[in-house]
């Protein structure tokens, strides 16, 4: 298992809530409204990234896979969401 971060921007309200949901069926956990973070599989990270491709007609996702150790030194701030 991997800690991915995903983060968007899309304009589509249809698409952002296909990508909201997508991140939620792969098991990752919302942590602000276009960002979502969580440990999956390498073989599902490439299958989330296959399937939100076709919805970045009008907008952007990141997913950016964090190794443990620099997960571990994160710095949060403020009020958890969780």
């Amino acid at each position: 298992m991997i800690r991915v971060v995903v983060v968007y921007d899309i304009s589509d309200d249809k698409a952002r809530k296909k990508v909201s949901d997508a991140c939620l069926d792969y098991g990752l956990d919302r942590h602000q409204y276009s960002v979502f973070c969580g440990l999956i599989k390498p073989t599902h990270l490439r299958e989330l990234a296959k399937l939100l491709r076709p919805l970045m007609k009008k907008g952007h996702a990141t997913l950016i896979p964090v190794a443990k150790d620099d997960w571990e030194k994160r710095v949060e701030l403020g009020e958890s969401r969780q």
